[in-house]
């Protein structure tokens, strides 16, 4: 249990500064909300009489009912942090549908806000939220959003919010707030706020780092009260939002005595530890300055931990710990690149190779036809196959190995691979981590059963002490049972494949996996759009399977219940109109010889007309293919996407992965130009 009170807790009583005096993007909320205002489609923000925060609460609203309260035009072109102190509080008992307060971050450019953080455990005192944002030279503004839950007593506050330049972790302890650092209570030995007009401690402490005089503060865990061997007093910095690489440094002083030792971890939201740092010899009686090697690819905490073997065991002090992008000065490791490590095959094999010449693996490219599924990027483009039927024994058939990886890093493997032939799917395809200090091979990933023919996506969550690479091998057990194995979209990313960030489906983006997101239809019946996964009911039309996993859900419409002509709309939610390009992608699977038409359209607020964005008529092909649409707008508007039946039942038409970006689609298209030959699916309209 975290311990928030008089050491680190943000008190009710809390000193704050004028809202003059704070920075952009920031309010106190004492007379005024600084330029944050409510939205008017929704419940207002109410500002306490006597100030100190903004509320919302059942007294004047009903439960599911929200409130949204607008920043103005902000920037930040260095890295900033924002810090919220808010309160939700509930009735007795545990509801159902808890309150909950979201932060959403709105790009002048983008038609979807971006979830920065979101927010329902209630509490009876302020907890405190810290974020950090990454340089930018967008124009942004923040977005406070409050919903309300069940029960007669549910209410949201926010008493602050700050937006300062800096990182979240970095903090001189001058605040009362502490920079959102906490203590890991202890019955005996804890981190207290040393300096000031504080004098709780037995020991004599020191004058603080920051201002090196007795008005500033710092923290320090005093060996006074220990009991027990190996008391341990902890102090953890705010979990980290964005990823970051660079030089820790804080400062620190510890009395003279071997009773105790300082170190500094790293750890996950999976709750792993790294020891990144520990004291070597105590240095001298005044502030040391230590420099650690940090590195945040994912979410992490960095933890502050004594541990004492007695009572004389002295005191350890800590101040002014900051953050540099730029390595620690005996640092020259280069830093990851998931981009190096991964890999579409359009252009070349990237930093993967094989270890031998001959019938391995082979970049290839299939056209689209009705019989041979292309790739899995565009539908058009190129993927790798292993073509065991023309090997002269059974055994495996080459490996394919991807870039070295750091070790002790944790990585996130993404791939796509499809099965043909092989009367038997074991072990058809295999994974290997190959440890190159050791020359040690260990499987971590094999195929046990597959469709055939249906691009399926694997993940993988590995960690490994030392430096490492990824082996793909395609194994033929016997010469009468081979077959071919496809391999494309090779993605390596940084943390767990099951982390709440790579698990969140980001704004803008549909993978209809669990629901048909912001869309809805003009009527729901029979003849309308339907959620789906596996194969559609029909013969000879249709996927088998859905774009994203394989073995996921798509929309699609069935022909055999619709007659020829007949038109299902699927629509999306109003988008904001934004100056500059849109982009929309989607797969498309148009498969059986009576295929219809697949129109989107643009209808822009207040008018009657609909615009045609792009259109497909008749059997395209047996894969899903990628459409590529760029379109202008500045008013409010709507995507529809219509979906005609053909002359015959064999008229399946699917959708999958539906994607709205900002900016061009130029990009895209130069990959769908190279891998096809045209650019027939790029259309630009501007209105």
């Amino acid at each position: 249990m975290l311990f928030r009170g008089v050491l680190l807790a943000v008190q009710a009583a809390l000193q704050l500064v004028g809202a003059l005096d704070l920075p952009a993007g920031s309010c106190a909320f004492e007379e005024s909300t600084c330029g944050f205002d409510s939205v008017f489609e929704f419940l207002p923000w109410i500002l306490n009489e006597e100030g100190h925060y903004i509320y919302v609460d059942t007294s004047f609203a009903k439960q599911g009912e929200k409130a949204v309260l607008l920043s103005s035009d902000l920037r930040a072109e260095e890295w900033s942090c924002l810090r919220l102190v808010y309160q939700i509080t509930t009735s007795l008992g545990s509801p159902s549908e808890p309150s909950q307060l979201n932060l959403y971050v709105r790009f002048d450019d983008e038609s979807f806000d971006r979830l920065l953080w979101s927010a329902k455990e209630p509490s009876d005192s302020w907890l405190i939220a810290s974020l950090d944002l990454q340089n930018s030279s967008k124009k942004f503004k923040i977005l406070i959003e409050g919903v309300l839950g069940h029960g007669n007593t549910a209410s949201i506050a926010v008493f602050e919010i700050k937006m300062t330049t800096g990182y979240c972790i970095e903090c001189d302890f001058e605040e009362n707030h502490l920079c959102g650092f906490v203590n890991r209570w202890n019955p005996n030995v804890n981190w207290f706020v040393g300096g000031g007009s504080i004098r709780n401690s037995h020991s004599i402490l020191p004058q603080d780092h920051t201002f090196k005089s007795e008005l500033g503060h710092y923290m320090y865990v005093d060996s006074v009260y220990v009991k027990h061997y190996q008391e341990v007093a902890q102090l953890i910095s705010p979990m980290t939002t964005a990823p970051m690489s660079g030089c820790l440094l804080f400062y620190y002083q510890l009395q003279q005595g071997n009773d105790n030792v300082f170190s500094v971890y790293s750890r996950d939201a999976a709750g792993l530890y790294e020891e990144i740092w520990k004291t070597g010899n105590p240095g001298n009686a005044d502030w040391n300055l230590a420099e650690v090697e940090f590195s945040a690819p994912y979410p992490m905490e960095v933890i502050f931990e004594v541990a004492f073997n007695g009572p004389k065991g002295g005191y350890v002090a800590l101040d002014d710990i900051s953050f540099s992008p730029v390595p620690c000065q005996n640092q020259t490791e280069r830093p990851f690149s998931a981009v190096e490590a991964s890999c579409n095959f359009e252009e070349d094999l990237c930093n993967f190779y094989q270890d031998k010449e001959g019938p391995g693996w082979t970049r290839v490219k299939v056209k689209p036809n009705m019989y041979r599924a292309g790739d899995h990027t565009s539908g058009l483009g190129y993927f790798l196959m292993a073509n065991t039927k023309f090997t002269s024994q059974p055994g495996y058939i080459g490996r394919l190995y991807g870039p070295s990886l750091p070790g002790n890093l944790q990585y996130c493997l993404r791939f796509y691979y499809a099965i043909y032939g092989f009367l038997k799917m074991s072990d058809t395809l295999a994974v290997y981590i190959f440890e190159e200090n050791h020359m040690v091979q260990d499987k971590i990933w094999s195929v046990l059963e597959s469709p055939r023919g249906v691009w399926m996506q694997a993940e993988i969550t590995f960690k490994k002490p030392m430096p490492t690479k990824v082996v793909f091998m395609s194994l033929c057990k016997s010469f009468w049972d081979c077959g071919l194995v496809a391999l494309d979209d090779i993605t390596i990313e940084l943390g767990s494949c099951w982390s709440p960030e790579k698990l969140t489906t980001p704004p803008g983006e549909c993978t209809f996996e669990q629901d048909e997101c912001a869309f809805t239809q003009e009527r729901r019946n029979r003849s309308s759009w339907h959620r789906r996964r596996g194969e559609t009911p029909t013969s000879y039309t249709g996927p088998k399977g859905d774009h994203t996993t394989g073995v996921g859900y798509y929309m699609y419409i069935e022909a055999s219940h619709m007659v020829y002509g007949q038109k299902a709309r699927l629509l999306s939610r109003p988008l904001r109109g934004v100056t500059g390009k849109h982009c929309l992608t989607f797969f498309y699977h148009m498969y059986g010889a009576g295929t219809g038409l697949l129109n989107v359209y643009l209808k822009k607020e207040g008018d009657s007309e609909e615009a045609l964005l792009w259109r497909r008529r008749g059997e395209q092909s047996i894969s899903w293919l990628r459409a590529l649409i760029e379109y202008t707008c500045e008013r409010q508007h709507q995507i529809i996407v219509e979906a005609i039946r053909g002359v015959s039942i064999r008229s399946d038409i699917a959708i999958d992965d539906v994607k709205f970006q900002a900016g061009s689609c130029a990009e895209m298209e130069a990959i769908t130009q190279q891998s096809s030959g045209y650019s027939e699916d790029l259309n630009e309209i501007e209105y």
